[in-house]
């Protein structure tokens, strides 16, 4: 091995020796000893004096644009952050906002115009080579072969330089446009395409709040593609699923906070906040989404569901802890009246809801539904998605015939004809759109009908008909713990109850003339919920204040007449949970007084302020104490713990699993076994 290594350092200095040698001789050739100074001397002027020239001061400029632009682009992102960080009710900080972000943006795109490479002619280079060609002219005729390759890249060289003249006096051009112009409202141009080559609808810069305790807002690039909204910190970095599914959620914007621009992705199991730089790009992602929404709806049927309804996800909720799904909940809505075929087209076997409203949809319409926005319809499933015990109440309340006799009621005065399934999507969705968002149809004023003319769906109950809770109206007038009679709960609710509760006469048939708002407020305590239907779609205020009843609102009248069911329909429709009468209670602060410890479940997984106190300065905790109401306690200790554990641990929207498998079963048991949770209204009686 030894020796081998020897043997091989010895041939290599032969072989460096041997070169050398043959260098040496070469330089003794006349030929060689006359061209050689005249090739040096050549590429000394058209080569090295150049590229030193190139290095020495095109380069430096070069540096010099690249860190102008770093510096430029630096102050714009500083300037689009503060812009975006301004609170909309500061005036003089959103306008001084809004010039800066002028200035650096009119500055950024000058610079930018400047930051190209400035193109550096190589006809030096040609000549150079034709030097060569010179020199090996007289003994090598190897050279010539590179003459039509020189040529062509001569002409090549030409053409480069009438370009690069082009687009000098191109960027002159834009340089005294860019002067000119007026960047207040300067939007970068945004647009999405549902039909896109690439499957991504639209993409752009948007700033997202973090789930964490700080709730910082970081800026991120958003994109739509493949039924999913995702994001990316920088450019080929891995791709962040917010919403795995586009058709399990719903957009809309955000005018409660202090950020501008705002809007909400909310999907069964979180939801996102994100934040536009301006309001016309805000809308533009807003239709998007929607757009993705309506296309993912019409390009996969109900066919597909099967595979994802059986597919395994970790980013979604668990099949196994729904509280109601699939058929179970398809079979109960369907066997309602009407409620077989879609209640505004007539399209049979309907896999689709609005909760708020009480009606079955095709897929077709539930998409025109989606478009409508959640202030108007809340789509859901009834196959895919979950439903909660009283929601499911909700939907067997009401249905497609109670619905459409209100909001078709004039149809026929009108001489108009409804869409059937076979219609366009577009006659449904003009039809849709007259019907709920306009009311067209809807009758602004009842007729008074005879007893015998109306449904016994629409009657009141009697006076001894019990409620949701298993106890009578009167009765739960009557029950009320010691505590709370100083503050007239008692005069309030018998008042609101025995005001048109005959048995024979509809709440609405003494109120006909009155506003919506009172129509809405005598129906919610009677658990009437088809009345309360009617009122809404004639313009009620949900939260309608009554001031000459302690400013108490509907869903406070829901909570007195005991009604579980009428104040899901009330929350669903936008009531407020946390509004509060003149004595400064709310609901979860009268379903604590009468012990409904199944309206105080509901009210807490809606996020009613159990710190809230009324004018005795007591919270809901504290009278459910003095009442000795171990459930309601339970339940108001375990939604403050979870609270907290939110914050510290930034756990989801939903919280703990213990927590939601909690009030998970005190849902089931208030809609099922309502007699379970009467503990406290049988002791108060028996007292």
């Amino acid at each position: 091995m030894i020796d081998a290594g020897k043997n091989f350092c010895n041939a290599n200095k032969q072989f460096v020796n041997g070169i050398r040698e043959l260098a040496q001789q070469s330089t003794k050739d006349e030929v060689i000893e006359v061209r050689t100074p005249i090739l040096i001397d050549q590429a000394q002027r058209s080569i090295r004096t150049q590229l030193q020239t190139f290095v020495k001061e095109d380069l430096r400029k070069f540096k010099d644009a690249k860190k102008q632009f770093d510096k430029v682009s630096e102050e714009n992102e500083n300037a689009l952050v503060k812009n975006a960080q301004v609170q909309r009710n500061k005036q003089h900080e959103v306008e001084e906002a809004t010039n800066i972000l002028t200035a650096t943006r009119k500055c950024f795109r000058h610079i930018a115009l400047d930051y190209v490479l400035i193109f550096v002619s190589s006809i030096q280079m040609l000549s150079f080579m034709y030097a060569h060609l010179a020199f090996f002219h007289q003994g090598y005729d190897l050279f010539m072969e590179l003459e039509p390759y020189m040529k062509e890249l001569g002409a090549q060289l030409d053409q480069l330089v009438v370009d690069a003249a082009k687009e000098k006096r191109d960027m002159e051009q834009k340089h005294s446009t860019i002067q000119q112009k007026d960047f207040s409202n300067d939007d970068p141009k945004v647009e999405y395409n549902i039909d896109a080559a690439n499957g991504i609808i639209m993409e752009g810069y948007l700033y997202k709040r973090a789930s964490n305790a700080f709730k910082t807002w970081n800026r991120r690039w958003f994109s739509i593609q493949n039924n999913q909204l995702v994001y990316q910190k920088k450019f080929k970095d891995n791709l962040t699923v917010v919403v795995d599914d586009l058709r399990l959620c719903t957009v809309k914007p955000c005018e409660d906070i202090e950020r501008r621009f705002c809007f909400e992705v909310v999907s069964p199991t979180k939801s996102c906040m994100l934040q536009a730089d301006s309001e016309k790009i805000r809308q533009v992602w807003i239709k998007a989404v929607q757009a993705s929404i309506a296309t993912a709806y019409k390009e996969k049927g109900e066919e597909n569901y099967a595979d994802w309804f059986m597919k395994p996800s970790t980013e979604c909720f668990e099949l196994k802890e729904r509280p109601l799904k699939g058929e179970n909940a398809l079979q109960r809505v369907e066997c309602i009246a009407g409620n077989g075929n879609c209640c505004d087209c007539g399209e049979s076997d309907p896999r689709w809801a609005s909760i708020n409203i009480g009606i079955t949809l095709c897929i077709e319409c539930s998409g025109i539904h989606r478009s409508l926005g959640v202030h108007f319809s809340k789509v859901r499933s009834l196959t895919l998605d979950s439903w909660e015990p009283e929601l499911l109440k909700v939907m067997c309340e009401l249905g497609n015939n109670v619905i459409n006799r209100i909001y078709e009621a004039g149809v026929e005065e009108l001489h108009l004809k409804k869409p059937q399934p076979g219609n366009t999507r577009v006659e449904k969705e003009t039809w849709i759109k007259a019907k709920y968002v306009d009311k067209k149809f809807v009758q602004k004023a009842d007729k008074v009908y005879s007893p015998s003319e109306r449904r016994t769906k629409v009657t009141s109950p009697p006076h001894n008909q019990q409620n949701e809770l298993g106890i009578s109206c009167e009765v739960s007038a009557k029950s009320l713990p010691k505590s709370a009679n100083a503050s007239k709960t008692p005069e309030m609710l018998e008042g609101s109850i025995k005001n048109g509760t005959n048995k024979n006469s509809p709440v609405l048939n003494k109120v006909d003339i009155a506003s919506p708002g009172l129509q809405l407020y005598k129906a919610a305590c009677i658990r009437n919920l088809p009345d309360m239907a009617k009122a809404l779609a004639r313009g009620a205020d949900v939260n309608w204040v009554n001031v000459e009843d302690y400013k108490a609102t509907p869903l406070i009248q829901a909570v007195l007449g005991g009604s579980l069911v009428a104040c899901e329909f009330l929350l669903q429709n936008g009531a407020n949970v946390n509004s509060r009468d003149s004595h400064g209670r709310g609901p979860l602060h009268h379903a604590t007084i009468l012990g409904h410890t199944g309206q105080v479940c509901l009210f807490l997984k809606r996020g009613a302020n159990q710190q809230a106190l009324d004018e005795e300065g007591k919270d809901p905790l504290t009278i459910a104490v003095e009442a000795a109401n171990a459930d309601i306690v339970t339940l108001l200790r375990l939604a403050k713990m979870n609270d907290e554990m939110r914050e510290c641990e930034g756990l989801g929207q939903s919280g703990d699993e213990t927590y939601q498998d909690i009030f998970r079963d005190f849902s089931h048991m208030a809609s099922n076994n309502p007699e379970i949770l009467n503990r406290f209204q049988r002791r108060t009686e028996a007292d």
